[in-house]
């Protein structure tokens, strides 16, 4: 694709496309945010014509380069664009914008559009999926390119905004990026000088240059609407090769509109048929004509996407020969692009004998990664920096740094946010099966990311340890009691709390063959080890049975110890007693009805057992039960102590036994 600096009136006319389009979409919903579209469009169309390789007819082919939107409100810009190159978008699904069930939803969506690399929308994430693809893309260069053969080779853009920037996650990222070097990521800055409330200078004086130059960034000011200055920058960045850019684009917010450009009314909201036609007649544009694009316009833009796909073929030649040059290698390869797990990967999983001494399980945890790490090639880790409290790191591994990304390992620094939303960037850069580290409590940091990886449907292991008030010393603030409902509650993410040591084992076992997100709760206390168990992928299962039980003792992780303990003593008093360990909620929920019935027997009274409030329960325990959980703030102390003082004793659970009994019997 040549590359040149002379631009003309037609160049305007094929950027102008992208505002009308993006007028006539919001206005037809009578809802939307046509400013950014409207202010980058330049930028963009600079991008897409001049320097990205993309398939319109292969979305997903893995050495494109990934176009992110962080400032997903202006969605009308990327789907305007998709349209224009060639992409499976049509100009009806343009019309039905914002429309229940389109393919042009109010925010880009990766699994409702075609060509939408990542779910953005809530400001400052998609700048962490940036950061994500950028090191997804540097680790996988370092482990599969040979001299030659630079298999893995392309660059992450993304478009972000001053919310972008002022959100708290922005700075996270931005740090990490600049501390790794990550050369091949380029932001365009969308610098319009506007946000909602009105001027930014409301709330915001940063001086985004300087800032990003403390982070180590390459930085650049243009003019946004300049598209020979728009190239020139993109070429300087691409020249950087050990830093990341941002290209800060001066822009008007509404470009063109009348009496809106520059101000908050061209943020969102449906310009109104007055605005629409005054834009219009600005470009140059048949204000009487609504979705046109001119057979000139459409075809130029159709060249540039046929031109970009090009690098494709070019790419698969140069794939061939480096089967036939390195072929264990490039199966390798192929195979983790493609999302598939070597036949015996799990061959070395680790299995605990119930005679050794107690265990905790982010101890065991730490194990399975250890067993795991040369068999799953895909799968790259890190830590919020809590390495030694989570047990992430695999012994001997390096850490991913600043000219050297071929270690096995990530320090996060204490970016909880930034964690989870540049995880997401990995998963859906393809290539990598990414895991995180922290404790469970922080997870309220994490939370946007993790619910935007449920929704992208985003393969990423979420290790939370420390998982209940047996923290003890660290106290209330360390010890999460509502983090375990609350993270239940998102849709598509799968919670596995594990009882011991070999619980974990399957746990990691089911997280690693899954394709969406999933939750490990571990333990930082030793917790007895107990049989092994098949029951754990099927999310409930009875693990000490009782003939003629009376009741049933239901509970997740650390706490099943204390129910099978309990158990005894109630046999001892003449009430068997079944346990049901019950790891995860959604894997029982995927379960047939026959087999829940006969894990959780309807009229059967259920005494729950969990250190976490009791919210959700409910849905499985019916009416005749009580409940040993945590309802309340925890204290800090040893552990032990904490858990006596809250009752989560024997005695407690026993006396909950009894006194239900006693009570429907009573009726």
């Amino acid at each position: 694709m040549s590359l040149s600096t002379t631009y003309g009136e037609f160049d305007r006319d094929c950027a102008n496309v992208i505002r009308t389009l993006t007028l006539d979409a919001v206005q037809n919903a009578k809802s939307g945010h046509p400013g950014m579209p409207l202010g980058m469009a330049d930028v963009t169309y600079v991008l897409f014509t001049r320097f990205l390789h993309y398939n319109p007819h292969n979305p997903k082919w893995f050495n494109r380069d990934r176009f992110i939107v962080s400032a997903g409100h202006g969605c009308m810009l990327p789907y305007s664009v998709l349209y224009l190159t060639g992409y499976d978008l049509t100009l009806d699904d343009l019309k039905h914008f914002r429309q229940l069930g389109s393919r042009t939803p109010g925010h880009p969506e990766n699994i409702t559009t075609p060509g939408i690399e990542v779910t953005t929308g809530p400001l400052g994430q998609g700048t962490g999926n940036s950061v994500g693809m950028a090191m997804a893309e540097q680790w996988l260069a370092s482990r599969y390119n040979r001299e030659g053969f630079q298999v893995v080779n392309h660059y992450t853009y993304a478009i972000v905004s001053d919310g972008d920037l002022e959100e708290g996650i922005s700075h996270e990222v931005a740090s990490l990026a600049g501390h790794l070097g990550l050369g091949k990521l380029i932001w365009f800055y969308d610098d319009n000088s506007i946000s909602i409330d009105g001027p930014t200078s409301l709330s915001y004086s940063d001086n985004v240059p300087k800032r990003f130059e403390a982070y180590g960034w390459h930085t650049q000011v243009i003019d946004g609407h300049d598209m020979a200055q728009i190239e020139t920058a993109i070429k300087a960045a691409q020249v950087v090769a050990d830093q990341p850019s941002i290209i800060c684009c001066k822009t008007v917010i509404g470009y063109g509109m009348p009496s809106r450009q520059g101000t908050q009314k061209a943020h969102s909201d449906a310009p109104g048929p007055d605005e629409v036609r005054g834009a219009k007649i600005n470009y140059g544009v048949d204000p009487d004509k609504s979705f046109f694009v001119s057979d000139q316009v459409l075809q130029a833009w159709r060249q540039a996407g046929a031109q970009a796909a090009q690098h494709e073929q070019a790419w698969n030649d140069l794939l061939a020969r480096y089967e036939a040059a390195h072929p264990v290698l490039a199966n390798t390869f192929k195979a983790v692009i493609h999302h598939q797990l070597p036949p015996d990967w799990d061959k070395s999983l680790p299995t605990f004998n119930p005679a050794d001494k107690p265990m905790a399980t982010r101890a065991a945890s730490g194990q399975v990664i250890n067993s795991i790490i040369d068999h799953v090639p895909q799968l790259l880790g890190g830590s919020a920096d809590l390495t030694p409290s989570n047990d992430t790191m695999p012994k001997g591994a390096a850490s991913l740094r600043k000219g050297d990304f071929s270690g096995r390992y990530i320090r996060f620094g204490v970016r909880e946010h930034g964690m989870g939303a540049i995880m997401n960037g990995m998963s859906l850069h393809g290539g990598i099966l990414p895991y995180g580290g922290t404790f469970f409590t922080f997870s309220d940091y994490m939370r946007p990311a993790i619910r935007l990886a449920a929704l992208s449907e985003a393969h990423v292991i979420y290790v939370f340890t420390h998982d209940s008030i047996g923290v003890g010393e660290d106290g209330p603030t360390h010890q999460p009691v509502e983090q375990l409902p609350a993270i239940r509650a998102i849709p598509g993410l799968t919670v596995i709390r594990p009882a011991d040591a070999n619980e974990t084992v399957a746990a990691w076992k089911v997280a690693v063959e899954m394709h969406t997100p999933v939750a490990l709760l571990l333990t930082r206390q030793a917790i007895p080890i107990l049989p092994v168990s098949n029951g754990l992928k099927r999310g409930a299962y009875v693990i000490q049975d009782a003939p003629d039980a009376t009741c049933l003792l239901v509970a997740s992780g650390s706490e099943v110890s204390l129910a099978l303990d309990a158990a005894k003593v109630l046999l001892q008093k003449g009430i068997p007693t079944k346990v049901i360990s019950m790891p995860s909620w959604e894997l029982f929920d995927e379960q047939e009805q026959a087999y829940r019935d006969l894990v959780l027997p309807p009229d059967l009274p259920k005494v729950v057992v969990e250190a976490a409030v009791r919210q959700g329960w409910h849905k499985y325990v019916g009416s005749k039960v009580r409940f040993v959980t945590q309802e309340h703030f925890g204290a800090s102390g040893p552990y032990k102590d904490v858990l006596n003082h809250f009752g989560f004793t024997v005695d407690h659970v026993v006396r909950e036994v009894t006194e239900l009994l006693d009570s429907i019997n009573t009726k």
